[in-house]
């Protein structure tokens, strides 16, 4: 039986399991190795519960780093100082918050940070302090405990007893005997107007049919009113046109008439100035005539023989 032992075999082995292991050991402690980092100070005045070393630190959701370590503020006891290795090409600025989150039912907490608008200058180390401080928010669970805190404290549960009690006072005041008639009486009138309407149930419904033919009529005159429409309005711009054409007719007469007017002024005024005299003379002959005539008519008609033997003459009285 060969006792003799490969030595180079069983080193090989060593110098790989050892290498895998280290392997192993860097993924799972994330080690310095993936990147530089900065290192920052974050005081919490909450409790911690739930984070640990090595808990991820994300911006805005994204893993940026790791808490390095978690110990009480040296210098103010209520408070924890956090230590964080963040990564030097995140972008922490001076208005950058560090939050914490609970993951879901785990119980476990990480450190969120939110904030750094595109403006604000990068965080940097301020005198008298060995790495720069991020400033802290509240985490939702400490809001909401702080609120059931204030709300069931000794002033506020009398508070609110209080207003408990003023609030059934008021109940039973506005529910007393006179208004509880009231509102039976209001119900009374409401069954009644309900049953009236039942048994109009007939009528409603032919109105409501009468109000839907009165809808399809107004719809069909709707209709024939946008149909006949082109049309009218089609005869309204012929009659404005017609009418428009009438109008510059009328100004082109007007025009025409004073152009002629303007052109026969000397005619008319001459004939104004000597033909209505001569009109007016000849008008009061015509009239003496007129008169001569009448007078002449009047004898004719008392002594029609005058015409023909001509006046009589008037018998001579005794001794002319």
């Amino acid at each position: 039986m060969d006792t003799k032992v490969n030595y180079v075999i069983v080193g090989g082995f060593v110098v790989v399991l050892g290498t895998a292991v280290l392997a192993v050991v860097l993924w799972l402690g994330k080690s310095d190795y993936g990147g530089v980092y900065d290192r920052y100070y974050a005081y919490m005045r909450e409790s911690v519960a739930g984070l640990s070393v090595n808990s991820t630190v994300k911006y805005r959701g994204v893993e940026i780093g790791r808490v390095k370590d978690i110990v009480l503020n040296p210098e103010n006891s209520e408070e924890v100082r956090l230590t964080l290795d963040i990564l030097h090409t995140a972008p922490i600025k001076t208005d950058t918050v560090a939050v914490l989150e609970t993951q879901g039912l785990t119980g476990l907490a990480t450190v969120n940070l939110n904030g750094g608008s595109q403006d604000a200058p990068r965080l940097e180390v301020a005198p008298g302090q060995e790495y720069p401080v991020i400033k802290t928010g509240s985490s939702l669970f400490f809001r909401f405990d702080m609120a059931i805190s204030r709300l069931l404290s000794e002033q506020s549960l009398t508070k609110l007893l209080t207003n408990a009690n003023t609030l059934s006072q008021n109940a039973a005041a506005v529910v007393d005997e006179d208004n509880r008639a009231a509102l039976k009486q209001t119900l009374k009138d409401l069954s009644d107007i309900a049953r009236t309407v039942a048994d109009r149930n007939e009528q409603v419904d032919k109105g409501l049919v009468s109000a839907s033919q009165a809808v399809e009529n107004v719809a069909k005159i709707t209709e024939a009113m946008n149909k006949q429409m082109p049309a009218l309005l089609e005869r309204v711009n012929k009659s404005a046109a017609a009418l428009q054409t009438m109008t510059e007719e009328l100004t082109h007469t007007g025009r025409s008439v004073r152009s002629t007017v303007q052109e026969n002024r000397p005619d008319i005024e001459q004939f104004t100035r000597q033909t209505l005299s001569e009109t007016g003379a000849l008008v009061t002959e015509l009239r003496a005539l007129t008169g001569t005539l009448q007078r002449v008519a009047r004898q004719l008609d008392q002594e029609p023989s005058s015409l023909v033997f001509g006046k009589k003459t008037s018998q001579r009285g005794p001794g002319e």
